[in-house]
């Protein structure tokens, strides 16, 4: 049977992906309330539709940094693809590409930035980089990223100590032997004094992991690359404000889907005040549990420029590999166009503020 909803290709996943990738997909840090909450959250908010309105031509395109997407949904930065199907993060590259949306390569990829960037051609896509305490090796990745064809740095901030995953830990994740991270392959960094090939996915990831930065070093970041940074990972209007201070031109809402710091807020709660802060001199993009085009529509409503997923694509991934992700994407995207022509909006500018309205809960009244 088709699937119908992301719920189909999830379940899908469930059943078939290994012990192994299911304890590094899934999980969240501590409780997992975080984890919970922002799929839960979107529940709190209920959209308002218009009526009588001519809703038989709509246009879901919009603009990220400059470049047009058909659609205001790309994809999330996610280790380890080829964990979910063999042909990884090159069938990721090759969805996206079809379906004219951006993807965004992880450092942690099982497959190379280089190789990404072949089989992305012309598509639009983007880097996740961490600041990594050795500064030689992050100039290494943001070269290999420029030369590569990518066109934005979206540097994760959340991450100068690693969230406490219990069921990671209990499972005893690690990398098979058969894939590797391929970015950190040693024929990849000329010039660069480290040991990285083979040393493992809990070697690497501690390596990359700098309790020390700040935002000097983003600072430093944009001194080395003529690609456009942006900051993933932020929560409050105070550091979005210090990000427009720095000459930040793109902010990424994110709790790093739960897998941090449990108890913090949901991408959709802090968005209204970071849109309130940041005035419009700087897009904002959120990600964060959404499983459905009303999910979209409301994050739209409430200030985002777009919404990125990542564990569907995961999902899709082990479905069908390119045309799981392929439909994975669709189905977001037919959401979200009826969605809008339910609400009565014929494009993207339409979804406003005024669009949608928190839940009332009754019980307390």
């Amino acid at each position: 049977m088709q699937p119908l909803c992301i719920r189909d290709i999830e379940q899908f996943a469930s059943e078939n992906l290994s012990k192994n990738a299911l304890s590094y997909y899934n999980v969240g840090a501590d409780d997992e309330e975080t984890l919970r909450d922002n799929v839960e959250i979107f529940k709190r908010i209920r959209i308002r539709p218009r009526m009588l309105i001519d809703v038989t031509n709509v246009d879901l395109s919009t603009t990220i940094l400059g470049r047009k997407i058909e659609m205001p949904i790309g994809i999330s930065p996610t280790a380890m693809q080829k964990l979910a199907h063999p042909d990884g993060e090159i069938a990721t590259a090759q969805a996206a590409k079809f379906m004219k949306t951006c993807m965004t390569l992880s450092t942690y990829s099982t497959t190379s930035i280089e190789d990404v960037g072949v089989a992305s051609g012309d598509g639009l896509r983007w880097f996740q980089l961490y600041v990594s305490p050795d500064r030689e090796l992050t100039r290494n990745f943001v070269h290999r990223a420029e030369r590569s064809g990518f066109k934005a740095l979206v540097v994760t901030v959340d991450v100068p100590v690693a969230g406490n995953r219990r069921k990671e830990i209990r499972q005893g994740f690690d990398l098979p032997p058969h894939l590797h991270l391929a970015n950190f392959s040693s024929n990849s960094f000329k010039g660069v004094d480290t040991e990285v090939e083979n040393s493992g996915w809990s070697n690497n990831y501690q390596m990359q992991i700098d309790g020390s930065i700040t935002w000097e070093s983003i600072s430093w970041l944009q001194t080395i690359t003529s690609l456009q940074v942006i900051v993933k990972g932020i929560l409050t209007a105070e550091d979005a404000s210090e990000a427009i201070r720095r000459g930040i031109k793109a902010i990424w809402i994110s709790n790093h889907g739960g897998r941090q710091l449990d108890g913090v807020p949901t991408a959709i709660e802090v968005l209204p005040e970071i849109v309130e802060a940041v005035k419009e001199q700087a897009e904002i993009y959120v990600d964060g549990g959404f499983r459905l085009g009303t999910d979209v529509f409301k994050a739209l409503a409430l200030g985002a420029r777009a919404v990125f997923i990542g564990r569907p694509i995961l999902w899709g991934l082990c479905y069908n590999g390119s045309d799981g992700v392929k439909k994975v994407l669709q189905l977001l995207k037919e959401e979200l166009q009826r969605t809008m022509q339910l609400a009565g909006c014929t494009s993207i500018g339409d979804i406003t503020p005024s669009s949608v309205i928190y839940a009332i809960n009754f019980s307390k009244i």
